[in-house]
């Protein structure tokens, strides 16, 4: 498929017909990273980072019950003394 460089703003862009956007699984929004390798442009998505907030967004507030490691000294396996 043949696209046109085209000037926007102080910066240039290329438009991305709605097939390749599925075909690459990408969608309108997303982030992607687009980096220059060999004379190419590589338009990746960007892994989502996780924030603290995120990651507690849907904690209640409660803490888990405590849970029994069992005896610091005592023997689990087939331990040799």
């Amino acid at each position: 498929m043949e696209a046109k460089i085209m000037k926007w703003g102080n910066s240039q862009g290329i438009r991305i017909p709605k097939a390749l956007l599925e075909a690459a699984r990408l969608s309108v929004t997303e982030s992607v990273e687009i980096v220059a390798k060999n004379k190419l442009l590589i338009i990746k998505p960007v892994k989502e980072r996780i924030t603290i907030d995120k990651l507690f967004e849907n904690w209640n507030g409660e803490k888990p019950e405590a849970y029994d490691w069992g005896e610091a000294d005592a023997p689990v396996g087939r331990e040799i003394w």
